[in-house]
């Protein structure tokens, strides 16, 4: 998609549901960037994806926005797991979703990191949650103890792979990726492109569609 072509989307155009585009319209946002233009329809379809985009493109409403409009939030499940470099884009990306769900009643995301301690997180995890958005180390503490069951995981989110590949957590992201239902759906965002990343790709995405976004 042309970025002329995304000037006339509105997010209206792209079949997100009435609660979704309340909370966009109460935030003031009008019209998709183009990549949540492109990404948006591919992820609703079921779709895997490839997105090459920056931060600041708009990503994280690329894929929270298809997520939520697919949440059953009568199942207190993990839905989606969002897996993020550091704590502050983990808190950062759970804050987009809690402002975009704002007219979805009862949704629950929970931010998991090192560093905070575990009980509230857990008594969390017991109560239900939706939607889980976490640095990979503290995603296996969690899968290891037995407190994150992610057999209902509809949709995995790997943001800012190739931060994740510097910080070394590679080998974490594929025990992830080894651990979730083989029928989910995977979405992964890069701002480059390098060998494993590639391969990562390769390997876990079935015939993504490809979304580049120029910064």
């Amino acid at each position: 998609m042309t970025s002329s072509a995304t000037d006339t989307v509105s997010f209206a155009d792209l079949n997100l549901p009435a609660p979704i585009l309340a909370a966009l319209s109460d935030v003031g946002y009008e019209s998709p960037s183009p990549i949540q233009a492109a990404c948006i329809p591919a992820l609703l379809s079921g779709s895997d994806l490839l997105g090459q985009a920056q931060t600041g493109t708009g990503k994280t409403g690329a894929f929270a926005l298809p997520i939520l409009a697919r949440i059953e939030v009568e199942r207190r499940v993990p839905q989606a797991l969002v897996l993020v470099p550091t704590r502050e884009l983990a808190i950062q990306v759970a804050e987009a979703f809690q402002s975009y769900a704002a007219h979805i009643p009862n949704f629950h995301v929970l931010p998991i990191y090192g560093g905070q301690s575990y009980g509230p997180k857990l008594s969390a995890l017991r109560r239900g949650v939706h939607v889980v958005v976490g640095t990979p180390g503290r995603v296996i503490d969690h899968l290891d103890k037995g407190s994150l069951d992610l057999s209902a995981l509809k949709t995995l989110v790997l943001d800012e792979a190739d931060e994740m590949l510097r910080m070394g957590f590679i080998d974490d992201v594929e025990r992830i990726l080894e651990e979730v239902p083989e029928s989910r759906q995977t979405a992964l965002f890069s701002a480059t492109m390098p060998p494993a990343i590639k391969r990562i790709a390769k390997t876990y995405l079935r015939d993504p569609a490809e979304v580049t976004v120029a910064a």
